[in-house]
């Protein structure tokens, strides 16, 4: 089993036991098998909405064409599902073209998600393909936050600028993009508060920190990456929904994926928010934040030959 089938091998567990039980005594697709299909596509949190476009879109396709056994059926929902995340505004190139130097990468996501591992797993791939990198510690309300960038700092070599816990937030990425410019520093990774405060008080607080980076870089941030935890799924759409009304998401990262039969969500997020998804986490180590390739995702949700090993 490959590393990027860790991150769907519960999901897709789940989601043929279910097909295949559908198909038990059929010879064709009928509405009963039709309800079955749609169950097994809600249990791995795809999202209702996006369900029922690909049940429609499979009602179409088999009055068409016919299909009769579940080989051809499973063909066919692979079709149908990578149709969905070939969205036009979600063509996301492998791994980061940095397009500025200092390329400012601010992270959002609720407390829990993964957001500061995901930023020190990040800073150890940037560092590895010799960036220079600078970490700012935004998310003063938490010392475990500040505490743990200080320890992935140290081991991939970036750099860091916190000030005591409880400081402004903004005022740890004005530093922080600034020391960025003075250090010519290629990416900078600015970690933000990950409380459940209110929709007002949490975009005044990214439009604060976005504001004071452009002071000193206009066009910061370049990127902003929302963590969200994939084993939470339908939790994690309503993240999604929150955190786009309250600033402008740009891309993703979906962690915890490993050992979790709602990989289904990936497909969901990106077919209802058109935001595209930078990366998977599928494992603690640092190589387990894995580049999302939706081929290769796709593929695999669908490979159900390695499911006995």
């Amino acid at each position: 089993m490959g590393l990027f089938d860790k991150g769907v091998q519960q999901t897709k567990r789940s989601f043929f036991e279910k097909l295949s039980r559908a198909f038990v005594a059929k010879s064709v697709v009928d509405e009963e098998t039709l309800d079955a299909i749609e169950e097994a596509l809600i249990s791995t949190d795809m999202g209702v909405e996006t369900t029922l476009k690909i049940i429609e879109n499979l009602e179409d396709r088999v009055e068409r064409d016919k299909y009769i056994n579940l080989d051809e059926l499973i063909e066919l929902l692979h079709d149908e599902i990578g149709k969905l995340l070939e969205i036009d505004d979600c063509q996301v190139p492998v791994g980061y073209e940095l397009t500025a130097k200092p390329y400012v990468i601010m992270v959002v996501g609720v407390n829990g998600v993964g957001k500061t591992t995901t930023i020190g797993k990040l800073a150890s791939k940037f560092a590895s393909q010799g960036k220079k990198v600078v970490i700012g510690a935004a998310d003063t309300f938490r010392a475990a936050a500040i505490d743990q960038l200080s320890i992935w700092a140290e081991r991939s070599g970036a750099d860091i600028i916190s000030h005591k816990m409880g400081s402004d937030p903004a005022s740890v990425a004005f530093d922080t993009v600034s020391a960025a410019v003075a250090r010519k520093a290629d990416v900078v990774l600015i970690d933000t508060a990950g409380r459940l405060h209110n929709r007002v008080d949490l975009m005044n607080e990214l439009t604060k920190i976005r504001n004071v980076m452009r002071r000193v870089v206009p066009e910061a941030p370049h990127e902003v990456l929302l963590v969200l935890d994939g084993s939470t799924g339908q939790n994690a759409f309503r993240q999604a929904t929150e955190f786009s009304k309250a600033t402008d998401v740009t891309s993703l990262a979906v962690t915890k994926l490993d050992g979790s039969a709602k990989g289904g969500v990936v497909i969901g997020i990106v077919d209802q928010f058109r935001i595209p998804i930078r990366y998977i986490g599928i494992g603690e180590g640092v190589d387990d934040l894995k580049v999302f390739d939706k081929k290769e995702y796709i593929d695999n949700l669908f490979n159900k030959e390695d499911l006995e090993s």
